[in-house]
């Protein structure tokens, strides 16, 4: 990853700190669920998870993905997004797709691309910014009526035992209201450690929220039971074994290939923090460098998160150019929203 230099717009990266209470928008009935029916796995998760969330029939896509590859052409992907379109009623504002690969697109994540259609100038070569997102820190509950776009979540895991625990604990979360500790490391890897600029700004949304939070100057942590949110940035994190995740608990690490699921780059996959016990993560799947923009922003994750907005709504608002960014988690997971009385 090579050292960004500071072309980093103070709009993009310092959020608003006066944020409306979320109010009942993204729920199971603007949420389609995508599988591939050419994957036994995604279609026993996909089935599940609309169990679970109460999802329409009318609201599952089943489309024909290969399942011997991590990557699809931009005409194979154009093709399924026609016929996904096609089949997508229109009060639908966002995906939740059954599986862990393809995760790529191009130069893009298949997240961003479900979300924006496949577009290189959402993933410029090189160090480059790419075209932002509209809906960064945007307190739109609907993005595909004032966007067009539908963000995607991939419900990410390698077994069906390891994805249902992952919708399991979504589920669980909702209006739990957790206690939990936010954890915000800055490491010795000086690339990596960029983000470490916006710790300062995160903290005082945690402690607006009253959410305890330890800022470290460490490379982990291990052997506590009480992770809510976990930031940092590493090639690979270690210990996660030792950690105890509350249910709705969000972790990523600022790397080049957190993305890359299933691919052995040399750094951890973003799927190691979902079979740790977090119920969202995030990495990128092509070279981002490290600009600031195509990495979560915590102080809006957090904003967003704990004033009751989603999980899939939150993570997408924090980040500013998501083009090579891929979204693993339970999109619905809403820890910190009153639940609606039946």
């Amino acid at each position: 990853m090579t050292l960004a230099k500071s072309i980093l717009c103070c709009s993009l990266l310092i959020p608003a700190m006066t944020i409306s209470p979320a109010v009942y928008s993204l729920d199971a009935m603007q949420l389609a669920v995508i599988i591939n029916s050419n994957d036994p796995l995604s279609v026993q998760v996909g089935e599940y998870y609309a169990a679970q969330r109460r999802i329409s029939f009318q609201n599952i896509i089943r489309v024909k993905l290969p399942t011997d590859r991590t990557e699809l052409t931009p005409d194979e992907f154009e093709a399924v997004k026609r016929a996904v379109d096609s089949k997508t009623r229109s009060s639908i504002q966002a995906f939740a797709l059954a599986w862990a690969t393809p995760y790529r697109v191009g130069c893009m994540s298949i997240t961003s691309a479900f979300a924006f259609g496949y577009d290189p100038a959402f993933c410029e070569p090189g160090c480059k910014p790419t075209r932002p997102n509209p809906y960064f820190n945007s307190p739109s509950q609907r993005p595909f009526a004032h966007f067009g776009i539908r963000p995607a979540m991939a419900i990410a895991g390698l077994s069906f035992e390891q994805s249902k625990a992952l919708i399991d604990r979504g589920v669980d979360a909702d209006g739990s209201f957790p206690e939990g500790t936010a954890y915000l490391l800055s490491t010795s890897d000086e690339t990596r450690n960029v983000r470490s600029s916006l710790y300062p700004l995160a903290k005082r949304v945690f402690a607006k929220e009253k959410i305890r939070v330890f800022a470290l100057k460490r490379n982990d942590i291990k052997y506590v039971d009480d992770v809510l949110f976990y930031f940092t940035g590493l090639a690979n994190v270690t210990h996660l074994e030792t950690l105890g995740f509350v249910p709705g608990a969000i972790a990523d690490h600022l790397t080049s290939s957190g993305g890359r699921l299933t691919e052995n780059s040399g750094q951890m996959s973003a799927l190691r923090w979902l079979e740790a016990g977090a119920t969202g993560s995030y990495g990128t799947v092509v070279e981002p460098c490290n600009l600031l923009q195509k990495f979560p922003n915590p102080a809006v994750l957090a904003s967003r998160y704990l004033k009751g907005e989603t999980m899939i709504e939150a993570y997408w608002k924090s980040v500013a150019m998501p083009g090579q960014g891929l979204f693993i988690g339970e999109p619905l997971a809403a820890p910190f929203r009153t639940k609606k009385s039946d």
